[in-house]
């Protein structure tokens, strides 16, 4: 069976005589590795944000850092 590498799209044999595969090569396997690393690769959240959630967070967050005597909030 053939697969398409998919960093270059060049034919891969599945075997265990390609042992980079589904990619041609190491070079592709790394290139893919640090897509993934910079982030240019994501695997989608299709979890709604709950906004209310959000604000009290964002609240709590704001009240640790003024408890801690924080001169941002004291401007």
């Amino acid at each position: 069976m053939k697969v398409k590498c998919p960093t270059c799209d060049k034919d891969v044999v599945w075997s265990n005589d390609a042992p980079f595969r589904p990619f041609c090569s190491e070079r592709c396997k790394l290139i893919d590795l640090g897509d993934w690393a910079a982030e240019n690769h994501r695997i989608a959240d299709k979890t709604p944000i709950d906004t209310v959630l959000s604000e009290e967070y964002l609240a709590e967050l704001e009240q640790e850092f003024i408890a801690q005597d924080n001169d941002f909030f004291k401007h």
